[in-house]
């Protein structure tokens, strides 16, 4: 089965994922069109229920069914032989457009060319390591970047006095864990085999790993012994076990992006940013699980459970990421986000994630979902550990053009109290319900108060800490929300070999809400629609650019609107841990074994998120930081026997 990347190193590779929830499957029998079975009466009643009432579509359908039934027994995406004013008032009717009988005449040769022109194009099977000849640039004329790199500046040596067991030394931070190996009080082939066992031993309840790489990790940490040894110490992270997403490519080593039909790729490279941590001598010791094609918990093994609850999807896509750093089985996990794949995660497993500013770590040799959103970080059990993996990825390389020679100059001594702190006031307010709400409505109405306790007790602390807040509004033109068709269509462009040659059957998720049915219909996105809604990007950047000209963080519960909205002005967000829900917290919508809807409840981790103007991390990192000492939210463990 062909790979959608070349042997050759990619230009520009990305990665990143959305959020979904994953609704019943449905079988795809259902769909597929068989000759002599659907009438017209059958086409009429589908087009119906998908919205669609002009009688004229239904009628091109049935021609174009019969057609398919007759090639193959499977769902085609192959156009028309020829194309006719039916279709093209059919096409019409789906953009919401409409043109008189003399218009599409005219319009016929045209958009024969037009189709001939899309298929040579479509002939070349473009790799998904191919990127689009435009870069995306969330900075706006008149803005301003820190280029000057400084050396790192980390926290005093920590008390690394208690850390006399191997499950203390499992919840270790990177800071501590560094501690120790610096002082050859632990080596990394110890840790290295402490981990190897805990994914092993926990895997089968969390099903968070893809691929050990336990070769690779014990020559990397017999290395890594050896140098510090001879007093060679590269580093924080020198000797370091972690995870990675499995949308990066490790030579020697399956990519399986978590999907179905992929399960034996592999690439002759490594990506950027494995290669960056080698070099930093961090250890790699597995690939870990991520929802298929970066996209929730579930991938071609299973679904991804959080150590808090195993009973409950980790949220996607950087499932197996936030799950293993969360259950103390790697020192700390690189995840990617495009539309809250670091987020939800983070918040569920109880782990700490910064989603950088776009453009400031490098893509090449990642999976690419949508060009102008992916964004790759790091998920760690601190503050502090994010900013020093971060001082290890970022910075361009020779191939992502969407990156930025911004330095990230973290400091743990940074003045933080010099910022402006603002927070999303609408966001803290309670939720309103209206008179006449369904049983379920108000049981989730009643889940949204209790867990708004912990988001408002975020704002008290850092009033307590001395920090003014200052009320601030998330813009609400454009509807960020209406945007999401640009990460749908460059999606659907990444994976278009995978629609079009019916491969898609492949993936495990079948259903209304997943992949396969979403690439067909961003196909149906027209590109002059792509086009604005990306003028309407612009100026929702320029509207979130007014919001950070007054403060430097926006303090934010971890989801909502502003989810969306930062996601596409490319703005860095650190989740950080806000406290466990208490045996009196609402039972989650569902309780059954991995069901979606089953999240929350008693004893579940919340989060809270703090959002930073472009490049600022490092800033945006010691604030966070600051939160977290003071709270200490962070330190608490899921009980994993």
């Amino acid at each position: 089965m062909r790979a959608f990347c070349s042997a050759a190193k990619p230009k520009c590779n990305n990665s990143g994922m959305s959020p979904r929830i994953q609704p019943d499957t449905i079988s795809r029998s259902d769909l597929r069109p068989q000759a002599n079975l659907i009438d017209r009466r059958t086409l009429l009643s589908l087009c119906a229920a998908f919205g669609i009432e002009t009688t004229l579509f239904p009628g091109a359908l049935l021609g174009l069914t019969a057609q398919a039934s007759a090639q193959q027994a499977t769902l085609s995406f192959e156009p028309p032989k020829e194309i006719t004013p039916e279709m093209i008032d059919a096409a019409a009717a789906i953009a919401g457009l409409s043109f008189t009988i003399e218009q599409r005449q005219m319009m016929l040769d045209g958009l024969k060319r037009q189709q001939r022109q899309a298929l040579a194009v479509r002939s070349l099977k473009l790799d998904n390591s191919v990127a689009p000849a435009f870069v995306f640039e969330p900075l706006l004329p008149g803005m301003s970047y820190e280029t000057e790199h400084r050396p790192m500046r980390i926290s005093s040596s920590p008390d690394v006095s208690r850390l006399t067991d191997k499950n203390a030394l499992a919840f270790a931070t990177i800071r501590e864990l560094a501690e120790l190996l610096k002082t050859r009080k632990v080596t990394s082939v110890a840790l290295t085999r402490m981990y190897l066992e805990r994914l092993k031993r926990y895997d089968s309840k969390l099903h968070f790993v893809i691929t050990l790489t336990e070769d690779r990790a014990l020559r990397q940490a017999a290395a890594a012994d050896a140098e510090i040894a001879a007093g060679r110490y590269r580093g924080p992270l020198h000797g370091i076990p972690w995870g990675a997403k499995d949308l990066l490519a490790v030579k020697g080593y399956k990519t399986t992006w978590g999907a179905g039909g992929f399960e034996q790729q592999q690439f002759d490279y490594d990506a950027t940013v494995v290669e960056r941590l080698d070099t930093s001598g961090a250890v790699l010791v597995a690939k870990l699980s991520m929802g298929a094609l970066a996209s929730g918990p579930i991938w071609f093994g299973g679904m991804t459970r959080t150590p808090w609850n195993p009973k409950q999807p980790s949220g996607g896509s950087s499932a197996g990421s936030a799950s293993a750093v969360g259950a103390g089985c790697v020192g700390f996990a690189i995840g990617t986000e495009t539309l809250g794949s670091i987020s939800s995660p983070s918040t569920r497993c109880g782990t700490t994630g910064l989603r950088p500013t776009f453009g400031f770590v490098p893509r090449t040799g990642a999976m690419a979902l949508t060009w102008t959103m992916d964004k790759i970080g790091p998920i760690c059990r601190s503050v502090e550990d994010c900013a020093l993996v971060m001082s290890v990825i970022h910075g361009p390389d020779s191939h992502d053009r969407s990156m930025r020679d911004a330095a990230f100059n973290w400091d743990a001594n940074f003045n933080w109290k010099q910022l402006r702190v603002g927070y999303l006031k609408d966001a803290f307010d309670p939720p309103k319900l209206e008179a006449d709400a369904k049983p379920e409505q108000k049981r989730n109405h009643e889940r949204q108060l209790y867990d708004l306790q912990y988001s408002r007790a975020a704002l008290d602390t850092l009033r307590a800490m001395g920090v003014t807040l200052v009320p601030v509004e998330l813009p609400s033109m454009p509807n960020f929300g209406d945007l999401t068709p640009i990460l749908n269509a460059e999606a659907a462009a990444a994976f278009d070999d995978l629609t079009t040659s019916g491969r898609d059957k492949l993936l495990t998720d079948q259903g209304p809400q997943e992949w396969p049915n979403t690439f067909r219909i961003a196909r149906l996105f027209s590109a002059v629609d792509y086009i604005q809604a990306q003028r309407a990007r612009m100026n929702g950047m320029e509207a979130i650019a007014e919001v950070f000209r007054k403060v430097d963080v926006i303090v934010t519960p971890s989801f909502g609107p502003q989810l969306t909205a930062t996601n596409l002005t490319g703005h860095p967000a650190i989740i950080v841990p806000n406290g466990v829900r208490g045996g009196d917290a609402p039972a989650p919508e569902k309780t059954g074994d991995g069901d979606p809807a089953n999240q929350g409840g008693p004893g579940t981790p919340v989060s809270i998120t703090f959002l930073g103007a472009l490049y600022s991390d490092a800033r945006l990192a010691a604030f966070a930081q600051a939160f977290q000492q003071k709270t200490g939210f962070h330190l608490a463990r899921p009980k994993m026997d």
